[in-house]
């Protein structure tokens, strides 16, 4: 998967992005033929144990970046540009992109609409591919009070739209949509001719994104309404440990079979 070609499946076969942080899941990944990887600044609360975002650096961006391109084989993998790597002027925005591109990733990923058109126009403009974020974006939870749902008025949601638009014109080859109205996400959808990958945005976006722990069932410390779980692996993987300190203690393990001799 590349770049023209995940921007060509606008409208076409749905695109599947699953999030990432490591090399193990993203061999995984590859195996059960999803296409698009996102090395997400989410890693903040599912690995990190952090409140939210805001504390994720570009180090850890890197760090995690290299873990992921390491294993990749033929994904597409996008890496987040964590809270304050863009923010501050174009140039800073460039030279962050670029550690995260020399680091392995084929493009980036930042959140906000108007205020980010300019960093992504340089950005694109010097061949670094991004991918925009509107809606609920988690770097901006401050601002909103909350993760809350985005564009549930009319006004909110003409500028959710105008704000696709201009990120499109500024060269983003798509856009993630989070935790949006299905209605208003489908206007967005439509307003572009660039794909729309969808987190709690409806079954119109031309696809969709899930954290992967969520995915797996393995966080549960906060379960947005937007998540299905395909599989309980936090439920299995404590009946693993258990059963092992149950055998230990009993003396149980190591046997023989698992024994040199």
């Amino acid at each position: 998967m590349t770049v023209p070609e995940f921007r060509r499946r606008k409208h076409g076969e749905k695109l599947v992005v699953v999030t990432a942080y490591d090399a193990l899941f993203t061999r995984l990944i590859e195996q059960a033929g999803i296409q698009a990887i996102l090395v997400g600044d989410s890693l903040g609360v599912v690995v990190q144990g952090q409140r939210d975002t805001l504390s994720v650096t570009m180090e850890d961006m890197v760090y995690h970046t290299r873990l992921v391109t390491r294993a990749r084989r033929q994904a597409l993998v996008i890496a987040d540009m964590p809270f304050m790597s863009y923010q501050v002027s174009r140039e800073q925005a460039l030279y962050n992109a670029g550690r995260l591109i020399q680091a392995g990733a084929a493009a980036v990923k930042v959140e906000g609409g108007g205020a980010v058109v300019d960093r992504v126009h340089a950005m694109t403009a010097m061949g670094i591919p991004v991918m925009g974020h509107l809606g609920m974006t988690p770097q901006f939870v401050n601002q909103f009070g909350g993760y809350k749902v985005q564009g549930k008025d009319d006004a909110q949601a003409s500028v959710l739209c105008t704000d696709a638009r201009a990120l499109e014109q500024a060269g983003a080859f798509s856009l993630v949509l989070e935790a949006m109205p299905a209605a208003v996400a489908q206007s967005v959808t439509q307003a572009v001719s660039i794909p729309t990958i969808g987190i709690g945005a409806g079954p119109h976006c031309d696809g969709q994104v899930l954290v992967l722990y969520d995915l797996l069932g393995l966080f549960d410390e906060f379960v947005p309404k937007f998540v299905k779980p395909y599989a309980h692996l936090r439920t299995d993987a404590l009946q693993a440990l258990r059963c092992f300190k149950d055998e230990v203690e009993r003396q149980r393990f190591p046997t023989d079979t698992e024994s040199y001799q």
